[in-house]
């Protein structure tokens, strides 16, 4: 017996619980795309940093961030670019950074969580369905039945629950090892941004004035993805 046998004989609960297997697929591999781009070396990255920072080079820093396709060099480059606004503006900009990095790391998760308690219990609704259909099948012949065809009866309504378990426990442990990678980014990303408004804070960087603002708002053209570029033009 194929796959598609089994699906056809575990009754019309398995589709629910199919489309439960493509979508946590799709959310998996999604979510390690995601993770996989987040990682960093952070503290390769604030030796880096520094080293830059001890030159004054803005323009240097922005340019340094804007390769990194990470969280932790997208909230720097949020707050250098915040940089000659006063220190209030910059810990802003590194704590609203911050939020939404955490946010895009999350997305889709609840769904993964939702599917590792949805997919058993639909297989448990499955075979409590298929043994009731048996038992009306005795019912229906006054008890004469032969053992093989309440075999037969039984082994297919149980047939929900294994495939219940089998999509419902790879999700809950995959959604677990998410949470935990996630958990161990955002650490990283606490202690970056720490440690860059210290680096603020003891003066590394030039303090910020009126005559760094047009050589911040050309480095700013420069490297600012289109999304930013288009929001701050809002802004103004």
């Amino acid at each position: 017996m194929n796959l598609m046998d089994m699906l056809m004989r575990g009754g019309v609960i398995m589709w629910p619980i199919l489309l439960c297997s493509v979508v946590a697929a799709f959310v998996v591999i999604e979510r390690l795309l995601v993770l996989r781009r987040a990682r960093m070396d952070a503290g390769q990255f604030m030796l880096k940093l520094k080293s830059i920072y001890r030159h004054g080079d803005t323009t240097a820093v922005l340019t340094y961030c804007s390769q990194k396709d990470a969280p932790i060099a997208n909230i720097v480059r949020k707050g250098v670019l915040k940089h000659g606004q006063g220190e209030a503006k910059v810990r802003e900009a590194v704590e609203n950074a911050g939020r939404e990095e955490v946010f895009h790391l999350e997305r889709r998760l609840p769904i993964l969580a939702s599917i590792g308690g949805v997919a058993p219990m639909l297989g448990f609704l499955g075979t409590v369905t298929g043994m009731i259909a048996a038992f009306q099948v005795i019912e229906q012949q006054s008890g004469v039945v032969s053992p093989q065809a309440l075999a037969s009866g039984i082994w297919e309504a149980l047939l929900t629950t294994a495939f219940g378990l089998i999509v419902g426990i790879p999700a809950l442990v995959i959604y677990n090892y998410f949470v935990a990678r996630i958990r161990r980014l955002v650490h990283d990303m606490e202690v970056t941004s720490n440690e860059f408004l210290d680096m603020l804070d003891a003066g590394v960087l030039p303090p910020g004035n009126n005559n760094d603002e047009p050589v911040l708002s050309a480095v700013t053209r420069a490297v600012t993805p289109p999304e930013d570029e288009f929001f701050r033009r809002k802004g103004s």
